[in-house]
């Protein structure tokens, strides 16, 4: 069976910080970009951040440029997003998604065409609250 499993989300005081992982089965992430999404209640699921499948570039959204760095580590197929100075706006559910292709193999996926990523993790919740 093919997933992707998120994991490493929880409740953290603003300013925080908090590691996301992102674990593939069933396939090797070699050969795939990765990405994170979120989506926050009563609003669409916006991307935060992508990764190239070997793993030189990287692409971030505004909101979390110079707090947030995506990580992948292809010996242990294993994508991260770890996030610093956590701000209560950054409460949301957390995706990873997977893009497979050469396309990607030295870019970024795009953040706003979901279509382009071919599996979606189950989410982890991450909740930013004193």
């Amino acid at each position: 069976q093919l997933q992707l499993v998120d994991s490493g989300g929880g409740l953290v005081q603003p300013g925080g910080s908090l590691r996301l992982s992102c674990a593939a089965s069933g396939f090797s992430l070699d050969h795939y970009a990765m990405a994170w999404f979120r989506q926050a209640p009563g609003k669409e699921r916006e991307g935060v951040s992508s990764i190239s499948a070997f793993g030189g570039i990287t692409n971030y959204a505004e909101s979390v440029r110079g707090r947030f760095t995506v990580s992948k580590d292809n010996a242990k197929n294993t994508v991260y997003l770890q996030m610093n100075s956590l701000r209560p706006e950054d409460t949301a559910v957390y995706y990873c998604a997977a893009a497979y292709g050469s396309s990607w193999y030295h870019t970024p996926p795009s953040l706003s065409n979901e279509y382009e990523y071919d599996y979606w993790g189950q989410g982890t919740q991450v909740t930013v609250s004193s």
